[in-house]
């Protein structure tokens, strides 16, 4: 699957700036939208390292209403939560009805990371893919529109990215013992993510393969894409729900619930 993915797609920069900000507009208005709605929605960022998850978060949520929207950087387990069953902690982590949230990495960490540098035994990496299949199943049953990206570049951008990040001082401290593994395993690690797409690709969980080697191409594709599968649950096309906006209060309530 991955090795046909056309990596040279990209958008020029006055294309870009002509594109994005109707489309983060358009975002904004759908937010008030879920939130009328009462829909919970999840969009979940993997991909290679040095991909810019970090910077597209930033660009899908910079014209949305904090109130009705959170990111969740997913960080290895930590003491507390190693006393629970692994999917505890995302299940504590899911969204209000109307909140939409971001995920920098998820749960599929267990079968990607965990799974090629053997920190999950071969039944435990199996197992967690019926409870992924589980947890999305049923939280899609409850109302969740799901975006799921994985973010693609080549085995040679990865290594010219992550030896650019390391050259510079300044930029030297966010490459990653994690980010090197995928460098050296790229191979093993896109077994791996194959694995992943085929069976976790559903009709209520699908996944976007964002082309990544251009920012401006990803950026748009993925606002494109969180905007169409929203619309598309809510029944819209490009117009908001005919409900007021959400009150300051009202908002306020559903990121505090």
């Amino acid at each position: 699957m991955l090795e046909y993915v056309n990596l040279d797609l990209a958008v020029s920069k006055e294309e870009y700036k002509q594109r994005i900000a109707p489309l983060q507009q358009r975002l904004y208005e759908l937010e008030h939208a879920v939130f009328n709605a009462r829909v919970p929605v999840m969009i979940v960022f993997e991909g290679w390292a040095a991909t810019g998850k970090g910077r597209l978060i930033n660009i899908l949520a910079e014209r949305l209403d904090p109130r009705g929207f959170r990111v969740v950087p997913i960080k290895p387990r930590r003491t507390q939560e190693t006393k629970y069953p692994w999917m505890w902690r995302f299940w504590s982590k899911i969204p209000s009805y109307g909140q939409m949230v971001a995920y920098d990495t998820s749960w599929y960490s267990r079968v990607l990371s965990g799974r090629v540098k053997k920190d999950v035994s071969h039944a435990e990496w199996e197992s967690a893919y019926r409870d992924i299949s589980e947890f999305e199943e049923q939280l899609s049953a409850d109302g969740v529109v799901f975006v799921k990206f994985w973010l693609h570049i080549s085995k040679a951008e990865l290594g010219k990215r992550l030896d650019k990040l390391a050259g510079d001082k300044l930029t030297a401290w966010q490459v990653t013992d994690d980010d090197l593994f995928q460098k050296k395993k790229y191979e093993k690690y896109a077994a791996a993510v194959e694995d992943m797409l085929f069976r976790t690709d559903t009709p209520f969980a699908p996944w976007t393969i964002v082309e990544a080697t251009d920012k401006y191409f990803a950026r748009i594709k993925v606002l494109e894409t969180t905007i169409t599968a929203i619309e598309d649950h809510l029944g819209l096309k490009n117009s908001v729900s005919e409900k007021p906006e959400a009150t300051t209060t009202e908002m306020q309530g559903a990121v505090n619930a």
